[in-house]
């Protein structure tokens, strides 16, 4: 029988269990059949596929989740291509996103892939791509994503890319994200007068750097391959959520103590967004009240601790410090 892998590999390796986190996967696992059984009866095009981001794709589903969901196309824009965006919020029982949201209208493949880097490659298309990559599961038209994930991970790939070397194209791409996640947090916040500062920030100490450190550990671990086979690997990784894709750094390096301590954090982060008093005296700080915050001070130190145990992988393991250090500007 072969070892277990993942946040489950991870139990294992060090005798703790991250129960909050088992939770979510079975809540998201659960809804996820519902969710599809509701898709059954709406007319989709052979080309289109619909997913769920956010906490679906990463497989985190607490009691407060949203529905986060994009309608995206291989082929052309074309009028009366189905599903509608307005089609796909009535399944999932929610208001359809506003036009300008980044989820408020069809997504064309052609648009993710042909626009990286260039002037047209706004932040939403960046955004689009990068949530279908990295924190997306399809509710219909499963065949579509999974071609599309591949599509979107080969026009990276196409690019200059070297044996047993983290391909660049990709890698810079995701420090983007990342960096544009942070700026657009301190935007929107300004927008908002800091209107949910605390939840948002909470995210952004926990789950929003999962989902960048699921993304960047499978693109740093490039460096064990040649090109010709860099595809296949990421696809693989891309196909299963962030948490597991850390664990598994965590495991293959030989660091599952720091690990633990990681996800130990993830795991109280989870279990504060699943109390729904919690959640809500987070959405309700802001910035000024949180310095006064048992609860904040608690999301702080859950952020530091996750951060920390990815900070000892990223820094004590030798490969991983050498392309962390030739690689990236901290």
């Amino acid at each position: 029988m072969s070892a277990a892998r993942g946040v489950s590999g991870l139990e294992a390796a060090t005798g703790q269990s991250f129960p909050h986190i088992t939770a979510a996967r079975a809540e998201t696992n659960r809804r996820l059949g519902e969710r599809r059984e509701g898709f059954q009866t709406l007319e989709v095009d052979r080309d289109a596929t619909v997913v769920l981001t956010g906490s679906w794709g990463r497989h985190e589903i607490t009691s407060e989740s949203d529905d986060d969901f994009m309608v995206v196309f291989e082929s052309s824009p074309r009028e009366a291509a189905r599903p509608s965006v307005d089609d796909v919020a009535t399944v999932l029982g929610g208001p359809p996103p506003g036009v300008e949201d980044i989820f408020g209208k069809p997504v064309v493949l052609d648009d993710l892939r042909g626009r990286i880097g260039r002037d047209e490659d706004t932040n939403a298309n960046l955004t689009r791509r990068m949530l279908f990559v990295l924190e997306s599961v399809a509710v219909c038209g499963e065949d579509v994503h999974a071609r599309a994930r591949t599509a979107l991970l080969s026009g990276y790939l196409d690019a200059n890319v070297k044996d047993y070397r983290p391909p660049r194209f990709l890698l810079n791409d995701l420090v983007r994200y990342w960096r544009t996640i942070a700026v657009d947090f301190e935007s929107k916040m300004r927008a908002r007068k800091g209107e949910g500062w605390g939840l948002r920030n909470a995210k952004l100490r926990l789950s929003r750097k999962a989902l960048f450190a699921g993304g960047l550990l499978p693109v740093l671990g490039c460096y064990r391959y040649p090109a010709a086979e860099m595809l296949a690997y990421l696809d693989e990784r891309m196909s299963v959520p962030p948490l597991d894709r850390i664990a598994d750094a965590f495991i293959d390096h030989g660091a599952p103590d720091p690990g633990a301590r990681a996800l130990n954090a993830y795991d109280e982060f989870l279990a504060i967004l699943d109390d729904s008093d919690q959640r809500k005296r987070l959405s309700t700080l802001g910035m000024e009240e949180a310095r006064e915050s048992q609860l904040f001070a608690r999301i702080a130190e859950l952020g530091k601790e996750f951060e920390a145990g990815l900070l000892t992988l990223l820094f004590d393991d030798p490969e991983l410090r050498r392309w962390v250090r030739d690689y990236l500007i901290f």
